[in-house]
């Protein structure tokens, strides 16, 4: 086992999947202190709660319970780094959202409407109304296929649908009230972005 987790693939994955999350949750944190400045912003900008650390730590088992068993199964080059390129993928649509939106975007559901909020439409926006939701989506698909999870990788699909499906109808409600007929026409028009979420 100490080889397996010591080998080239061992050491490049883990290297990929460790740089990934990092970067994602430090980047989240900076952009939320550069919109909204360093008082507004709390340690949940990070976007780390209980749940997902159980689910990147199961991630991490099944990965070092099956290049000890399977070796030749995680060296499948090709299925990694189309993983990595999801990865990168999922990070810029995310990111771009996030630009995009500036001062409007939150990591929590607005369920009051504020002065200066204002319904985002352009940019990425005008392709999907939700671009976060699916670069996340894309993003963590991404750090299983990269690692080549097959159980983590079904889990997070099915996961991560389930809880975009519940939670897009619940912040589209409050859409709906903040503004009205103009954000039924936009999602009227413009997809969710997420496969078979209207």
């Amino acid at each position: 086992m100490e080889d397996a987790l010591t080998s080239y693939t061992a050491i490049r994955q883990i290297s990929q999947f460790v740089g990934a999350v990092v970067f994602f949750h430090v980047s989240e944190y900076l952009l939320a202190i550069y919109f909204h400045g360093r008082s507004n912003v709390s340690c949940s900008s990070l976007l780390i709660s209980k749940h997902y650390v159980i689910a990147m730590g199961f991630a991490l088992v099944e990965y070092i319970v099956e290049i000890a068993l399977i070796p030749q199964w995680k060296e499948n080059w090709f299925l990694s780094n189309c993983g990595l390129v999801m990865i990168l993928v999922g990070e810029v649509i995310r990111k771009v959202a996030i630009v995009t939106a500036g001062h409007a975007f939150t990591h929590m559901i607005r369920i009051y409407y504020e002065e200066h909020h204002e319904l985002i439409t352009h940019g990425i926006y005008s392709i999907m109304r939700h671009p976060s939701y699916c670069g996340f989506f894309i993003w963590a698909i991404g750090t299983q296929v990269m690692l080549r999870n097959p159980i983590s990788l079904i889990a997070f699909v099915l996961v991560l649908w389930r809880f975009f499906f519940r939670r897009i109808p619940y912040e589209e409600f409050f859409l709906r009230q903040f503004f009205g007929p103009h954000y039924i026409e936009y999602a009227r028009k413009v997809p969710s972005g997420l496969p078979f979420i209207r």
